[in-house]
């Protein structure tokens, strides 16, 4: 195949350093990377090389397949009790009137907007507040599944689920239980910020601890569960804090197998308290997915949000190791709008995000949660649109 002669071609190189001539063979011959390679792919990786490693991970484990899903997001606030300097999305109580507080059946409201679309998801992930406890999510999950039992919820991160145990006197294996009781299927990857607690203390120090993200995610996983992983990065933190963060989620990884996907979050600044801190440019984006794939050789999927690095730019990530561009999502979110992302009304049909991803020269797949084959729209053809008749009119001299 064409991306392991890339490979090949260039392990021929005569210039390549002794470093990364090594983890390319240890890529070629599938063999882990250590701590300090991860390190060194950062220093020094420069991204034609990371791209070729990169694809050829992504080739080898998914040839040209490229995955997408059909869901929708329900945030059921924007107030939070926590204070994060990277958050443009929450407001802290004293803002209270810039946010919303959706009611049960308000959320039920937004679930039976879909009864008759060909969704597959329901994305339940927002603020932290007092009243959404253990009993309401425990509801909501519940109602949900008995309105449409076949859709897949995949709802809050453990920052919530470790508030909302604690302030029930819970431990996190009961509340996980629980949870999965009441109709839970699968936990979406937030809150994973940096683990590392020399910036996640600067960053963002009220909430769950790095030791605690993983601790909540480890016991799902003993339920036979899956969840997804992220890391947001391009702010204050340095290259070993990414490697130390990938480094937690890969040995959880190997004692549980209960991660599908990763998904690298890039830092956005506006409407921040950390609006002085400048962006990540596209080409460290598209590094730092390469590396993220070359790390995390025990994770199927990597992930880039389409809606939060624009369109362009998960084209480009295609060929850096990512394999999943994440759903349709149908403008109901606005964690990624409101802090700046080129998308600001989120939505794509299928159609659209189908043709996003042929003209790459990738097959799109439509996948469930659980990265079950929906539709495979590789070969197919999408009606076409009728074209307006046109009469011709008599032409008077």
């Amino acid at each position: 195949m064409e991306a392991e002669s890339n490979l090949l071609i260039l392990l021929q190189n005569p210039h390549l350093p002794a470093g990364l001539k090594q983890i390319a063979e240890k890529v070629l011959n599938g063999e882990r990377i250590t701590f300090d390679e991860g390190v060194l792919l950062y220093e020094e990786g420069e991204l034609g090389y990371l791209g070729v490693l990169a694809n050829y991970i992504r080739e080898k484990r998914h040839g040209n397949k490229t995955y997408f899903n059909r869901n929708f997001h329900i945030e059921p606030t924007n107030l939070c009790v926590y204070d994060c300097k990277f958050c443009s999305y929450s407001r802290l109580l004293k803002q209270k009137s810039e946010g919303w507080e959706y009611t049960m059946d308000e959320m039920m409201d937004i679930v039976k907007k879909y009864d008759h679309e060909p969704v597959t998801e329901v994305h339940i992930v927002g603020g932290v507040l007092p009243q959404y406890d253990v009993a309401f999510y425990s509801e909501l999950f519940s109602k949900i599944k008995a309105h449409r039992p076949e859709l897949h919820v995949k709802a809050l991160t453990p920052v919530e689920y470790h508030y909302i145990f604690k302030k029930a006197k819970i431990d996190y294996a009961t509340g996980m239980k629980l949870m999965l009781d009441a109709g839970l299927e699968s936990i979406p990857g937030g809150g994973a910020e940096i683990f590392h607690p020399e910036i996640r203390e600067q960053i963002a120090k009220d909430k769950c601890t790095g030791d605690q993200w993983l601790a909540i995610h480890e016991e799902w996983h003993k339920l036979g569960a899956r969840s997804n992983a992220t890391m947001l990065y391009g702010h204050i933190e340095k290259y070993w804090h990414r490697v130390d963060h990938m480094e937690r989620l890969r040995e959880l990884q190997d004692r549980t197998g209960g991660f599908q996907t990763f998904i690298p979050l890039k830092f956005r600044n506006q409407d921040n308290q950390m609006s002085h801190v400048p962006e990540s440019t596209v080409v460290e984006d598209l590094r730092n997915y390469a590396i993220a794939r070359i790390y995390l050789d025990n994770f199927d999927h990597i992930k880039a949000y389409w809606a939060m690095i624009s369109r362009t730019t998960a084209q480009l990530s295609l060929n850096f190791g990512v394999d999943d561009i994440d759903g349709t999502l149908d403008d109901t979110t606005k964690i990624y709008s409101m802090a700046g992302a080129e998308e600001q009304h989120p939505g794509m049909s299928t159609k659209q995000l189908v043709e996003l991803i042929k003209n790459v020269g990738r097959e799109p797949i439509e996948r469930d949660t659980l990265y079950n084959v929906v539709t495979d729209y590789t070969n197919f053809e999408f009606p076409q649109e009728a074209k307006p008749q046109f009469y011709r009119l008599p032409v008077i001299n």
